[in-house]
């Protein structure tokens, strides 16, 4: 018959084994956790690479609410520099041209085609940085299923902010290629906001230049419009300053812009979390001008306007209302 002092030890070494298991089970689950994100990571890497280092063409659809857009797009990369021709199918034949950060738009208006100089912003499919640093900071990463799409295999994942201060995000990226077929923005509801999808696509190998020019038409008048005015401004402001941002959005960029219609500069401050972009404007309040006060959100955009002293303040971006609202209630007005 066992005694007490058997009994004791022999259910300690049990419950002993039991912990031992336990946590090796955990440390191996953990282990594995780790390694499926830092695979999702080095996938969502490869995908912001190959946008830019892969030459291809094919057709994606661009859906926001309602409505929806078919856009043709030819890429080329030839180890020196990107250039890139977007295509608007339907409606208005509108062009996107690129070459590097440089962004020329041709865009039919009355009778006249406007031609737009603007500076690049990442269009879809490069729609993630290639350093990926700042966005692990701000949003989680786990590996989904293998889907199909355009045709192709994908591997689906899924990029979640960590707050509200931002949208989730559901990427099926290319197997083969490594180039992101498709991109869904969710709210904060987990409703779709806005979608990106090839339905075809193919890699290309002939360098020529050839296609990387507009359609012109004879019978239409060419204007050039300028991107508005805008100098590099970073230094400390008189009559305002920024106390504590969203966590997570940094400033990327600040600069002081004449617009058309104002006889007053804008300084205007560009935040991003690494994915997403918030615009900051800044400008004085003209006599007999009643000020604007309100926020709404239209499709994935969102938009806050506020008063601080005699300052007109103005923020909008792909983020969530609260991030806009909290980005504005930082500029604090100095007397």
């Amino acid at each position: 018959m066992p005694t007490v002092e058997m009994t004791f030890f022999t259910n300690a070494a049990m419950k002993c084994r039991c912990f031992l298991f336990t946590f090796l089970l955990a440390s191996a689950t953990f282990s594995v956790q780790a390694a499926s994100d830092e695979d999702a990571w080095q996938i969502l890497q490869k995908a912001a690479v190959a946008a830019h280092a892969l030459s291809y063409q094919g057709i994606f659809i661009c859906q926001s609410g309602q409505q929806s857009k078919p856009v043709q797009i030819r890429h080329l990369f030839n180890g020196q520099f990107e250039f890139s021709r977007n295509v608007v199918l339907d409606g208005s034949p509108r062009e996107v041209l690129s070459q590097g950060r440089d962004v020329v738009i041709y865009n039919p208006k009355n009778e006249k085609i406007v031609i737009e100089k603007r500076r690049g912003q990442n269009m879809f499919p490069a729609i993630l940085p290639t350093d990926l640093d700042s966005i692990k900071a701000s949003y989680l990463v786990r590996m989904g299923d293998a889907e199909r799409v355009a045709d192709r295999q994908a591997q689906v994942l899924f990029l979640e902010g960590k707050d509200k201060l931002r949208y989730s995000y559901k990427f099926w990226v290319d197997t083969e290629y490594g180039l992101l077929l498709k991109s869904v923005m969710y709210n904060n509801q987990n409703e779709m906001i806005d979608s990106i999808a090839f339905n075809q696509l193919g890699l290309i190998n002939n360098i020529d230049l050839d296609w990387f020019k507009p359609k012109i038409d004879g019978k239409k008048h060419y204007v050039m419009e300028d991107e508005v005015s805008a100098v590099a401004d970073n230094h400390a402001s008189p009559h305002w300053r920024l106390k504590e941002l969203p966590v997570g959005y940094v400033k990327v960029d600040q600069m002081m812009r004449t617009v058309r219609g104002k006889s007053l500069p804008v300084t205007h401050l560009i935040f991003s979390d690494g994915l997403a972009s918030v615009s900051l404007f800044i400008e004085p309040i003209e006599n007999g001008v009643k000020p604007r006060i309100g926020h709404s959100v239209v499709g994935n955009t969102s938009f806050h306007s506020s008063v601080a002293g005699y300052l007109q303040i103005t923020v909008l971006g792909e983020v969530p209302e609260a991030a806009v609202a909290q980005i504005a209630n930082a500029v604090v007005f100095i007397k």
